[in-house]
């Protein structure tokens, strides 16, 4: 019986020729000129007023010394028409894990009690920002592109055009 960790990562398909390190789906063309319009438009800066700055999870006490490893993630700013009564104002919470593969950055992450899945694949630019794009493994025709501020090792700040998609531990 496989523990509810190893449900999130099960990999989408036999097809082992992937980029990222998790088996699913490839975020489909992560530094494409979409990708890199919206990195130059979206500066974001480590601010105590930002919306991820308080801290909204449980974390695990362990002191991190990379991003790599689990997150609770969070996104909102677009709804989700699977999910009864959803909008794009409510956060949608799940479980996320951060793998690093030469200068890129994977973010696994799940939400609606792990019935849905996204994949982010990012490039790292300097120490503290990340650019790249999402992809819904669910509904593959769903990527757009997505920042993220490396603001610690507990908390990544993440927007995309209609809104957001942060981690916390």
């Amino acid at each position: 019986m496989k523990s509810e960790n190893a449900k999130l990562y099960l990999a989408s398909s036999n097809d082992t020729a992937r980029r990222n390190p998790f088996g699913v789906m490839d975020v489909p063309h992560p530094d494409d000129d979409d990708v890199m319009r919206f990195a130059r438009n979206t500066m974001p800066e480590e601010s105590a007023a930002d919306e991820n700055a308080e801290p909204w999870s449980a974390g695990d006490g362990y002191p991190h010394g990379s991003i790599e490893g689990r997150w609770s993630s969070r996104w909102k700013g677009a709804a989700d028409p699977t999910i009864p009564g959803d909008t794009p104002d409510k956060w949608k919470q799940g479980r996320g894990e951060a793998r690093i593969v030469g200068d890129r950055v994977y973010l696994l992450f799940d939400w609606d009690s792990g019935r849905r899945r996204g994949l982010i694949e990012a490039r790292r630019e300097g120490a503290h920002r990340l650019i790249g794009k999402y992809i819904n493994l669910n509904n593959p025709e769903i990527t757009v592109p997505w920042v993220g501020l490396v603001v610690n090792y507990r908390r990544i700040d993440g927007y995309f055009s209609q809104g957001r998609v942060d981690f916390r531990r």
